[in-house]
């Protein structure tokens, strides 16, 4: 994904990941990776008794954005196989959705798949397999309708059941466990220009209880008016933003050809005429950052900390210098101790830790730590791996993780620019941001809950600050109580917490004068 397109976007929580789920999962079901359990069906690749209007072989790509980010995450649907699932036939709809790069590493964390196998005739599912790997630990849900009919379609086979009614129809919906019905209402006509080619459409209109209650509004799905009646393009909003997605490829199952058919003679491949190799450009050091991101190049942010009420000492948190490290474009940001109370033992003066990141998604690359006080007790270096997820520290050995996952002090900049706006419903949490955050020698999901804005009294002064209190599911680390709170004016920390101790801001300023 082009870095372009990280510019100018609000970001998502947590549980807009779980409308993601909701909507783009099934809407999109597509998952050309994971292979079924061989024990469900015994496919078939010829054609059998039941009719029906299911492709086998189709599948459908869609690129999926939010707001301004072009490229938020991926999707297909797949028509996999036809064949028996326990005596019964069956055809096989395999899926897979995935946020990527800015959205997955910074703000929220889908990588979900679905497996439904449907009756050929009526479309009503048989049997559902769903995995989710947006997790440490993946899990999996099974739901068997072999013995017990479906009370009703799920959202991916109502998909394929409102295509074959030409966008149009009331169903029974089952999702979540929950029954409701779900109507497509066909609307105006609208033509649409895709990575595929131009399409007349028919917009659909999707209403449903279920859709209302996960806070879905103004889905309309655009089914092509060809007889394949493809879901071209799929648009909802939700309380952060608009998503949308579009198709971005399409593959149909190909005729067989005839057996008394000759095999034309291949035509010769045409020779690849060598294009001249352009001069990569000169890398410039300290280019500034994206306004986006909320800090600036140079930028100094100096804490004064007490313990229990007591003054201990001093942190200062610098956006250090913008320089190739490792032969790729960084940002280095340090949290260093630059002043400690006399008589005080809890921290040691020049205890830092510092961290290359991705200048434009603040994700880290590496890191070195080196506390040897009492508060973290914590030398170590780390490497992060933008491709794999892999986090490497103290040996050879790696642990797996999400890609893009943060550590302290990389979170501690990029929530700077994350979409905190609070629930209206302070029992209904519906704006939990969830990150992913190494520390010590694993990766944890952090949840960002945040609250409205309130003054509290920093240095003297009232500022209007919003609290964001962290759970981390880590026991040492949620006993702290960790909590930090963002300037609403421009989203500076004004204050960290952690157990009986607090950082409060001293100054802010700008290293960039004093350098030659």
């Amino acid at each position: 994904m082009s870095k372009d397109n990280h510019k100018n976007n609000s970001l998502c929580g947590l549980r807009t990941a779980a409308l993601l789920s909701v909507v783009l999962i099934p809407l999109f079901v597509f998952g050309w990776g994971a292979t079924s359990p061989a024990y469900l069906a015994t496919r078939s690749s010829s054609p059998e008794d039941i009719p029906t209007s299911f492709r086998v072989g189709e599948k459908l790509s869609y690129n999926v954005s939010f707001g301004k980010f072009t490229n938020a995450a991926y999707a297909e649907i797949f028509v996999a196989s036809r064949g028996k699932l326990s005596g019964r036939e069956a055809v096989e709809i395999r899926g897979k959705v995935k946020t990527l790069e800015m959205v997955s590493a910074a703000f929220f964390l889908i990588d979900e798949s679905r497996t439904v196998f449907v009756a050929p005739d009526t479309g009503i599912p048989l049997y559902v397999v769903s995995k989710s790997s947006d997790s440490i630990l993946p899990q999996e849900k099974i739901t068997n309708y072999l013995t017990q009919p479906a009370p009703g379609y799920d959202l991916l086979s109502v998909i394929f059941k409102a295509r074959e009614s030409s966008g149009a129809g009331t169903y029974p919906l089952f999702e979540n466990d929950q029954l409701s019905t779900v109507t497509f209402l066909p609307t105006n006509a609208e033509r649409i220009k895709s990575d595929v080619g131009e399409f007349d459409t028919v917009i659909s209109t999707v209403q449903s209880p279920a859709l209302t209650a996960a806070g879905i509004t103004d889905l309309r799905i655009n089914f092509t008016t060809d007889e394949a009646r493809i879901p071209l393009q799929i648009r909802f909003r939700t309380e952060k933003g608009q998503f949308r997605a579009i198709v971005s490829a399409i593959a149909l199952p190909g005729p067989q050809p005839a057996a008394d058919l000759p095999t034309p003679t291949p035509s010769p491949s045409p020779i690849a005429v060598p294009r001249p190799t352009q001069t990569p450009e000169q890398y410039i050091d300290n280019r500034p950052l994206l306004p986006e991101l909320g800090f600036q190049l140079g930028e100094v942010l100096e804490y004064g900390i007490t313990g229990a009420g007591q003054p201990l000492g001093r942190i200062t948190f610098n956006v250090l210098e913008r320089k190739e490290f490792q032969n790729a474009d960084n940002l280095l940001l340090t949290a260093t101790i630059t002043a400690v109370e006399p008589g005080v033992s809890t921290f040691v003066l020049g205890e830092a830790a510092r961290t290359q990141v991705d200048p434009e998604t603040l994700t880290p690359n590496w890191a070195a730590m080196n506390f040897t006080s009492t508060l973290l007790g914590l030398t170590q270096t780390v490497t992060f791996d933008s491709k794999t997820g892999e986090i490497k520290f103290g040996g050879p050995q790696g642990v797996d993780a999400p890609i893009g996952t943060h550590n302290l002090v990389s979170l501690f900049y990029a929530m700077r620019s994350f979409n905190l706006r609070p629930s209206r419903n302070a029992s209904n949490p519906v704006n939990d941001t969830r990150v992913a955050v190494f520390w010590e020698d694993k990766p944890y999901v952090f949840m960002l809950r945040p609250f409205n804005p309130e003054d509290i009294t920093i240095n003297g002064e009232k500022v209007s600050a919003q609290m964001i209190s962290v759970n981390t599911l880590n026991p040492a680390l949620d006993k702290l109580a960790l909590k930090v709170w963002l300037r609403s004016a421009d989203r500076v920390p004004v204050r960290l917490s952690a157990g009986q101790f607090q950082a409060d801001l001293i100054s802010k300023r700008s290293n960039l004068a004093n350098r030659p």
